[in-house]
């Protein structure tokens, strides 16, 4: 693990007028989105540190990142050897953090410059707030599933795996844990649970909660870490005036299968951890068998889609090389007077290219 470090500190015009704040970035393959976050983050007028954990990317993500912040010290950067997973990684930097806030960023979100002076307006304003989260876009402008949502107790997860909220979706008993689909408050309001892509977290509240569960490889944590708030006494804050583009799953679109493990694994120990003396066995039972199950479904969608798209792939291959090897290019039907008048000579030179082609 090697830490370096830049020697130029840029001047922020408006540090004086907010409190630090350590920014937390964990990196895996993140491309150019790597470098345009840190970019975003950048732009704040405000005081800040950049922390950069590598899980051992094997792409050019950091070799573009040097290219663009060699030399401010604001950004530093901490270079595993191999993949730590994503709560690990935070640790590492939160351990060593100076911020009075600390923002955990996903690689693949880009922010604004006016993104994080308004939350720490809308922390102030919440004093109780042990954390906040703001609005996360989809590329497309529409708004992100996880970025406010309930816990998602065996219960709501039983419910959501059967359906039972679309059977049912005026009955307060069969809600599901997924806010997205309800009317957008447009003032700050606490919830149960933010994403972990865009997570402020005031940093009293870190050293009263502590750090991310470990036992957590890649999803998950921020729900765990969200329970804990609130059982310490936090509240959850949601800010819906503050937008973020989240281009999600850039880090781990090349490994899906093993995503969906480690994230349906996740919410195994997340209920059994939480739930497990809330709950009759048998439902957890249930919930556990669900989950699996579901893995199995989405495994198995997944990896007939990767075959049926690799069977394409080779079936134009395939078909690219036979027109090579013959001399010729597909021809386009054409049902124009002029096509029937060209064909006999279409056919003449057709058959002196197959000739050349089998002289060679």
């Amino acid at each position: 693990m090697k830490s370096i470090n830049g020697e130029r500190r840029n001047k922020v015009k408006g540090a004086e007028r907010h409190p630090l704040v350590s920014v937390v970035i964990v990196n895996f393959n993140g491309g150019w989105l790597l470098t345009e976050a840190v970019r975003s983050v950048l732009e704040a007028d405000i005081s800040l540190e950049i922390i950069v954990v590598d899980n051992g990317s094997r792409d050019s993500s950091l070799t573009c990142l040097r290219s663009i912040v060699d030399g401010d010290s604001r950004v530093r950067m901490i270079e595993n050897n191999r993949n730590l997973g994503f709560a690990r990684a935070n640790n590492i930097a939160l351990r060593q953090v100076l911020g009075e806030y600390v923002l955990l960023l996903n690689p693949d979100c880009v922010i604004r410059p006016n993104t994080l002076p308004s939350m720490l307006e809308a922390m102030v304003r919440e004093p109780e707030a042990g954390m906040a989260g703001c609005l996360l876009r989809n590329p497309d402008g529409t708004e992100q599933a996880g970025c406010r949502r309930s816990v998602p107790t065996p219960w709501r997860t039983f419910v959501r795996v059967l359906h039972l909220n679309k059977l049912f979706p005026y009955h307060p008993r069969f809600q599901g844990f997924v806010l997205s689909r309800q009317v957008l408050p447009r003032e700050s309001f606490s919830l149960e649970a933010i994403s972990g892509a865009f997570m402020l977290v005031r940093r009293e509240g870190l050293k009263h909660v502590g750090l991310l569960d470990e036992n957590y490889f890649l999803h998950c944590e921020d729900l765990d870490w969200c329970m804990r708030f609130r059982q310490a006494g936090w509240k959850i804050l949601f800010v819906p005036s503050v937008e973020v583009v989240h281009y999600k799953g850039t880090c781990s679109k090349d490994w899906p299968i093993r995503v969906l493990w480690y994230k349906h694994k996740g919410m195994v120990y997340f209920y059994r951890k939480f739930f497990r003396h809330q709950y009759p066995l048998s439902l957890m039972g249930l919930v556990t068998g669900a989950v699996w199950g579901r893995f199995c479904v989405l495994a198995g969608l997944t990896l007939l889609r990767r075959l049926v798209a690799e069977g394409r792939a080779k079936a134009g291959f395939r078909m690219r090389n036979t027109f090579y090897l013959a001399g010729s290019s597909p021809k386009v039907a054409s049902t124009s007077a002029t096509a029937y008048r060209a064909k006999p000579e279409s056919t003449s030179v057709s058959g002196g290219v197959a000739k050349r082609a089998h002289s060679r």
